[in-house]
Parts: structure tokens; sequence; C-alpha cells
């Protein structure tokens, strides 16, 4: 797990694949920055779309879709509070 102070500057500086695994309507409604959206239910059918040269933070709205999706990518991260702590929610 990634805390929201430690991940904002690694986003702002283009140091992180940030990856956010909600739903298409969830992602649609609002989304953090850069961030490539992959629903977890599709997750291991696309994992080539991964890059391997930056570190990966899992986003979904509250973490816990997130943590599970980084279960399924060894040295993945997830971010704490997810997209609702990220925008304030």
């Amino acid at each position: 797990m990634i805390s929201q102070a430690d991940f904002k500057p690694l986003l702002k500086h283009g140091k992180v694949f940030v990856l956010d695994v909600r739903t298409a309507k969830e992602f649609e409604d609002g989304h953090i920055p850069w961030a490539k959206h992959i629903p977890l239910k599709q997750l291991t059918h696309r994992l080539n779309e991964i890059p391997t040269n930056k570190p990966i933070v899992m986003v979904c709205g509250n973490g816990e879709k997130s943590a599970e999706a980084a279960e399924l990518i060894p040295g993945a991260d997830w971010l704490e509070g997810g997209t609702d702590g990220y925008f304030g929610g």
C-alpha cells in the first residue's frame, strides 16, 4: 500500500504507472490523471498492456479492488483510499 502523501509527488513527476481497475462507468465519472484503465475482471487477460519500466500503483474507488488487483502483479502496489482519497471524497 502507498499513502496519498507518498503517491502524489510520484505521479506529478511521472515516476509511477497508474492502473485504474474500476468499471468503465466509474472511470468515466472521474479518474486520476494519466491513469490507464483496465477493469479488474479483464486484468489477467490484459497484463501485456502494463509496462515493466515503472513501479505500478493500482487504484479503485476506496482501495479494496486495487488491493486485490495488486496481488495479481508481482511488485505492484495499491493506493490507500483510492480515488475517493485522491479527490478528497
